[in-house]
């Protein structure tokens, strides 16, 4: 509604009820028809209107199964006690055109305390801008030296002169991320061993670096960032993955968002397997196994095929042995049955299948060969019933936020250090995955099962 400021000290919020069909029109008419020589001509509404102490008259009005309600707003800059009067002369309206009816008055606001609250909003933007300009004056200028510094400090790098900090050349572990900008951010930071890629074409001095050093792909949170990522598992060995908080790039980040995505980088295997790309890094396997042995037959083809698988698949750590293992652990270096090994055991494990496969090990068998190729997770309580059922990369945060009755995690993903970590924490019995990851420690209260095993 469009109220004249000028003309308003107070404003009149009346609700009316009619029973029969009204329109605006009726209204009006029966306001100024109903109150006039009720109130004396001192406060009759049309001189006042005229004078322009009392504004135009706002109504809003709709109807529904023959009966009408509405609003009704009414601009007065007459003083407190006039303004009172008028709007107790509104409530002895009982009829509207040929309907009964009935007005109520909501409110009598003052309008100058919003106008002063809004002053005082307003002033209090104003006075914290004007404070952050004088809090900022004295740090801009050592923060634009600061900045020309890390500028002059972006090298260039290989023959496709790749924007990169200094210590690129020399580092054991890189940094990998997308555009020039971003490797700027990382120097803000202090961070000094980020190359761009410059684009999704992923140039060949990143391929040979993911040879030789550790690579962590640190891309934005969108479409772009995925679309890298599949470039850089194709031509490059990514050994660890990081992503910027969704919706965001890399260089937006502060140097805290930077270093709590970093700390929160996860293995590049792992992160293929939660997102589907693990089919496509067996294409590459088995692409880079043709091209090994059709360039270099004299070499014995056996050790590149274990080569080859031991990029996309990790070697599955030394555990303690339990009662139920009773085969022998792999041969650390033999690369020829590296491929074959799982079956050559099997004699010495046969003669107790049912001995070592309780009925709740049957029940866990049954639920990690549903969880088939879904990426997902199931958290049971003690009598192995599913609690709840969420995707693979939502179970780390799931598990720190509520692991109340949790007795056991039946997930369709790699069984990390991290996961058991979290197990141990918080008193969960069992972790049953599809495979082993990088396990640096195995804690002595969680019992692992992968998928083969309860196969077997």
């Amino acid at each position: 509604m469009n109220i004249d400021p000028s003309t308003t000290k107070y404003m009149i919020k009346a609700r009316l009820q009619a029973d029969g069909i009204v329109e605006k029109p009726d209204v009006v008419g029966a306001i100024f028809g109903q109150t006039e020589g009720l109130l004396g001509d001192e406060l009759d509404l049309r001189d006042l209107q005229k004078s322009g102490r009392i504004g135009r008259i706002e109504v809003e009005v709709s109807s529904k199964q023959g009966k009408s309600e509405g609003e009704v707003l009414i601009p007065s800059s007459l003083d407190q006690v006039e303004t009172v009067i008028l709007a107790s002369a509104l409530e002895t309206i009982d009829r509207v055109g040929p309907c009964k009816a009935k007005i109520n008055i909501l409110s009598i606001e003052d309008v100058r305390v919003s106008k002063r609250q809004k002053i005082i909003e307003r002033a209090r933007d104003l006075l914290t801008e004007l404070i952050k300009q004088s809090k900022t004056s004295g740090i801009d200028l050592t923060e634009s030296v600061r900045q020309s510094v890390q500028v002059e400090e972006i090298v260039h790098y290989g023959k496709e002169r790749l924007p990169a900090g200094p210590n690129v050349q020399d580092s054991d572990a890189i940094i990998v991320v997308e555009g020039r900008s971003d490797v700027l951010n990382l120097l803000k930071s202090g961070i000094k061993n980020a190359i761009a890629v410059e684009g999704t074409n992923i140039p060949k001095a990143v391929a040979d670096l993911s040879k030789e050093r550790v690579i962590t792909a640190f891309v934005d949170g969108d479409r772009g960032g995925e679309l890298i990522l599949r470039e850089l598992f194709q031509v490059a060995e990514v050994d660890f993955v990081a992503r910027a908080p969704r919706g965001m790039e890399v260089e937006e980040l502060t140097q805290k968002q930077i270093m709590k995505c970093l700390r929160n980088k996860i293995p590049g295997e792992q992160f293929m397997e939660m997102y589907g790309m693990a089919a496509e890094g067996k294409e590459r396997v088995e692409k880079e196994i043709r091209e090994a042995e059709a360039e270099r037959p004299a070499e014995r083809p056996a050790e590149k095929v274990e080569k080859a698988v031991e990029r996309e698949k990790p070697e599955r750590p030394h555990r303690e042995p339990r009662e139920r293992r009773v085969r022998p652990e792999r041969e650390p270096r033999e690369p020829a049955p590296a491929v074959e090994a799982e079956p050559e055991p099997e004699p010495v494990v046969e003669p107790e299948p049912t001995k070592r496969l309780s009925e709740a090990q049957m029940k866990l068998k049954d639920l990690i060969n549903e969880l088939g190729s879904t990426s997902k997770a199931k958290v049971l309580d003690a009598n192995l019933e599913v609690l709840k059922e969420v995707a693979v990369r939502e179970l780390v945060n799931t598990l720190k936020a509520d692991a109340k009755d949790v007795s056991a995690v039946v997930f369709d993903g790699i069984v990390t250090q991290r996961i058991l970590d979290i197990a141990a924490d918080k008193k969960i019995a069992t972790i049953v995955g599809t495979k082993m990851g990088n396990i640096t420690k195995q804690p002595a209260s969680v019992e692992v099962w992968t998928k083969d095993e309860l196969n077997e």
